[in-house]
């Protein structure tokens, strides 16, 4: 199998809860690791040492956070997490695989937390100097089977996952929104599709983006 080469390339993951973000983003790293690529795995919040204890405080504390408070806390961590992980990955030309960006802040705060979807959008390119992914795969599902399965699989939920059905509802309806503004950053599947079924489809986007930035080089 080749080594292929290529430019930084940002890859986030979203959706709702328990849509399977965390299986796509370890296969398509096995995927692309097998293709010699250079791979950084990171997430929002808690893909740093202060993200995880910011983590620890907005999903997992008993004091109450308000939302304004909650919003702040997720633009602290992305910040410190593009600027000391991902954008120095991508200048050194790797690929970045992301769970969750800002896109779960605009459809979380912004849309469930009524905060403001532009507001929200401002605040998170402002905290990371506006950086934008690539590509962003969507992985759509209903949010009660999100739950159903994130309960099957930990038995409990964390402070967002426990909203009630209106705020899930209000997340999902915003994710689809943005993915529907922006075709061509967006990839939009069915998370309640096979994984293997699922992978494929974003190994085919992923590849069409590999091979536009380099068009010389094979794809295995």
């Amino acid at each position: 199998m080749g080594t292929v080469t290529t430019r930084g390339l940002f890859i986030t993951f979203e959706g709702g809860d328990g849509a399977g973000k965390s299986t796509q983003v370890a296969l398509l790293t096995e995927y692309l690791r097998g293709r010699g690529l250079e791979v950084l795995h990171t997430r929002e919040p808690g893909g740093t040492e202060l993200g995880l204890a910011l983590r620890e405080a907005v999903l997992h504390s008993k004091n109450e956070i308000v939302p304004r408070a909650e919003a702040l806390i997720y633009a602290a961590d992305r910040a410190n997490n593009i600027a000391t992980r991902v954008r120095p990955a991508l200048e050194r030309g790797e690929i970045v695989l992301q769970d969750r960006y800002l896109d779960s802040s605009v459809a979380y705060q912004g849309s469930g937390r009524d905060l403001g979807a532009d507001e929200i959008r401002d605040l998170s390119l402002w905290a990371t100097d506006g950086v934008l992914p690539d590509i962003t795969v969507l992985l759509d599902i209903d949010p009660v089977e999100g739950r159903a399965r994130v309960t099957a699989q930990r038995g409990g939920l964390d402070r967002l996952e426990a909203e009630g059905r209106e705020f899930h509802e209000r997340v999902r309806a915003t994710f689809l929104a943005l993915a529907e503004a922006e075709p061509q950053r967006f990839l939009v599947v069915d998370a309640t599709l096979a994984p293997e079924v699922i992978a494929a489809q974003v190994r085919a986007r992923v590849d069409a983006a590999l091979a536009a930035a380099h068009p010389g080089q094979a794809s295995a």
